[in-house]
């Protein structure tokens, strides 16, 4: 059996069509991950960088000479340290997981996404939708989602004030 019998045999997929052609969706997707990464990027270096400042402010001597450990590392300052680590840091994380992931995919004999995401779902518990609840799940802005927050919580309050006076 070939790789295409194979994948003509696998059960067909529903996936929501939304009268977007193909190559819309798949721009839309290189789209949308290229701007988590920026959010996820931008996000690290703002968290980095804070970091760095404040241990700057807190004491700009030790800072700048480093701690008494990395003089035994070399004569190095602590902002070239810490880049040092971040760096190493992240080799060995990206490196790490792409070996599991690397790993996962060669022990399932999977050969294209598509195939690993039906091998996997065979592995994975359906996911049965809940009952519909009355609470609300759409909301027009945050100020919106903290007023109904506010107004459940004295509803409830109040209706536990109600149990406890019976």
């Amino acid at each position: 059996m070939g790789d295409r019998d194979r994948a003509e045999s696998l059960p067909p997929v529903a996936v929501a069509d939304n009268n977007v052609p193909k190559s819309g969706k798949r721009n839309n997707k290189y789209l949308e991950i290229a701007f988590m990464s920026c959010v996820t990027g931008a996000g690290l270096l703002f968290g980095f960088s804070t970091a760095l400042s404040n241990a700057k402010k807190k004491d700009v001597n030790a800072f700048d000479k480093g701690i008494s450990i990395v003089k035994t590392v070399g004569n190095q300052s602590g902002g070239s340290l810490a880049m040092r680590a971040l760096l190493w840091g992240t080799v060995y994380a990206c490196t790490g997981f792409g070996v599991f992931c690397f790993t996962v995919w060669k022990a399932m004999g999977v050969n294209d996404l598509k195939e690993f995401r039906h091998k996997v779902g065979t592995y994975l518990p359906r996911l049965t939708p809940t009952e519909s609840t009355n609470a609300r799940t759409e909301f027009a802005s945050l100020k919106d989602l903290l007023q109904y927050i506010i107004d459940e919580s004295d509803r409830s309050k109040s209706e536990d004030n109600d149990k406890t006076k019976k």
